[in-house]
């Protein structure tokens, strides 16, 4: 329990939003990696680093260097020996000692401002956070239903206290705080998440789904990373490859690594001679039929044929922003016409979209070519072999082009060493 619960003070202390007096303690994230497929447990799982509302978004609370949080300590201290009878002082030194890891320091702090003012709904919020990084649960969970007590609106100490209970074991009531924080702040992708995760857990299938899915359109990543799972493999969702390659291409563009490491395994799946011919059919008519359904974002575009580049379509009609964006995602997705005109925008550039040897393009370019795609592997051959943004390395560029029939190769090595 003890490990459970540690692992949630940090979603527990992240979650915390700031006082119009002053801000929460803390934002930390959970490094434990959930299983691949299925939703996993909630302990297991990392903090969602999700596009939410001012209400619930921490501010910068840690400065950038380690000796600005010592000097703020000092300035922190001080405003309590001038004023030792306010609350919110006590509270700004306890969210100080927060910060350089003095937990009993800060608790101490956090009572002292709650002795001072016994219905300060903040205060005993903020003490329940300490008490969480400390791993005492049950003392932050007494603490927090203190808080809502004082303040039943607190979004945020319904959204902790759920995670506390979890830790506790305490499912149905962790299912019931998250749902009345979703109650006072439906837009809070975070509990969406959340609650999906433990009602998961106790087998209401459906309804997590459906959280799961609304905590994906919110920018939850790593909810779009089990979305992408969950097409993949048809878990509650009817099967569509489409879909998963929609969510898990989202979730990269938030960082999400195991979505990279999902389309970079589709991708191989599509392009190895490993792989039976249905295997490789189904995967690429995955990426077709993505590639098709970003038109729908776009119904004004112009489009001749269903193997037209809608990047490059933007592109001509003067949306250079939205093209660019989306002639990567027709890249990664293994569109060859747009790496096509990717190669060409690498070496000439595009106003200020595309600078001359875009890191972006070569990045892509990387990314596909290891994976087995041929149009990358061409256009990476001669970038190294012309030494177009990277240092020249003809012995690379022959590497990238040791699969291909031999006249191919050499017809493309001639290229490179002409003028």
């Amino acid at each position: 329990m003890r490990r459970r619960l540690a692992l949630m003070t940090l979603l527990f202390a992240s979650c915390i939003a700031c006082s119009p007096t002053h801000s929460s303690l803390t934002q930390a994230l959970e490094h434990a990696p959930p299983p691949v497929v299925e939703f996993p447990p909630l302990s297991s799982e990392p903090l969602p680093a999700s596009e939410i509302s001012e209400e619930h978004r921490l501010p910068e609370l840690l400065p950038q260097k380690p000796e600005d949080a010592v000097t703020a300590l000092s300035v922190l201290r001080a405003e309590v020996r001038l004023s030792p009878d306010r609350a919110d002082s006590r509270l700004k030194l306890a969210e100080g000692l927060f910060r350089i890891g003095d937990l009993d320091a800060a608790i101490d702090e956090c009572r002292a401002a709650i002795a001072l003012e016994s219905n300060n709904a903040q205060a005993h919020l903020q003490l329940g956070v300490a008490l969480m990084a400390k791993q005492d649960g049950r003392a932050a969970s007494t603490a927090l239903k203190e808080s809502i007590l004082l303040d039943p609106t607190l979004t945020q100490a319904h959204y902790s206290l759920g995670s506390v209970q979890y830790s506790l074991g305490q499912l149905t009531a962790a299912i019931q705080s998250y749902r009345r924080a979703l109650e006072l702040h439906p837009h809070f992708p975070d509990a969406r998440y959340r609650l999906a995760l433990i009602l998961k857990l106790t087998n209401q299938h459906r309804e997590a789904t459906q959280l799961m899915e609304d905590a994906a359109i919110g920018g939850i990543p790593q909810a779009q990373y089990f979305m992408g799972n969950a097409y993949r493999n048809g878990q509650g969702v009817e099967k569509n490859l489409a879909l998963a390659i929609h969510w898990w291409t989202k979730a990269v563009e938030l960082g999400q690594q195991r979505a990279a490491e999902s389309l970079s395994q589709l991708r191989r799946q599509a392009l190895s001679p490993d792989q039976s011919d249905r295997r490789k059919k189904d995967a690429y008519e995955g990426f077709n039929q993505y590639r098709g359904q970003l038109w729908a974002d776009y119904p004004d575009a112009g489009r001749n044929g269903h193997s037209d580049s809608l990047g490059i379509t933007l592109l001509k009609e003067s949306q250079s922003p939205n093209g660019v964006t989306t002639l990567l995602a027709e890249a990664f997705a293994l569109g060859e016409t747009a790496h096509e005109e990717l190669a060409r925008l690498y070496e000439t550039g595009l106003d200020t979209r595309f600078t001359q040897f875009d890191a972006r393009i070569l990045t892509c370019f990387t990314t596909t070519a290891g994976d087995g795609f041929v149009p990358a592997k061409k256009a990476l051959a001669r970038i190294y072999g012309k030494g177009l943004g990277v240092t020249q390395d003809v012995q690379k560029a022959k590497a990238m082009l040791k699969e291909l029939p031999k006249q191919e190769s050499k017809a493309i090595l001639a290229d490179i060493a002409g003028p």
